[in-house]
């Protein structure tokens, strides 16, 4: 009779223990693959870019971790980069500053002059900075650190 019940015993502990194994089941999976970066108007909006106006002068920094605003009447104000919302050739960074200003700048992908340099950006900008609302021209920060202006039609903008 023990034999019988040990028979038994062994079956059900194996069949209890095929059923936690199913060959269908996947292994752990990947993580997916990071996001790339928006490109707008031909400008990677992963790496610094730079929007810059005048009358009154003023830059906004934009770099995967910060913005940047400055402007000569005012003290420098420091925001997080939150990304970047992108519709179409519109571009959106929405965030606010450590002086508790909301900043909201748009990119958007039309060839601009800043008015007072044969230079062409590739971007329109747009900064609104507490009541203020600033139009200027936008561009990767290592455009811009070139030697020469770009080439171009001019589009005023700023």
């Amino acid at each position: 009779m023990r034999s019988i019940f040990a028979l038994l015993l062994a079956g059900a502990v194996l069949t209890g223990a095929s059923g936690c194994y199913d060959r269908n089941d996947k292994g752990p999976e990947s993580a997916p693959p990071p996001e790339t970066a928006p490109v707008l108007g031909g400008v990677d909006l992963g790496r610094p870019v730079r929007a810059v106006g005048t009358e009154p002068f003023w830059s906004v920094e934009i770099t995967p971790d910060n913005l940047v605003y400055t402007r000569m009447d005012q003290p420098k104000q420091n925001a997080p980069n939150r990304g970047a919302t992108v519709q179409g050739t519109v571009a959106t960074y929405a965030t606010s500053t450590d002086l508790k200003q909301a900043l909201n700048v748009v990119l958007i992908a039309t060839e601009c002059s800043d008015g007072m340099s044969d230079r062409t950006y590739p971007l329109t900008a747009r900064v609104e900075i507490g009541d203020d609302t600033l139009s200027g021209c936008a561009a990767s920060t290592a455009e811009l650190t070139t030697s020469s202006p770009p080439e171009g039609s001019a589009r005023s903008g700023g």
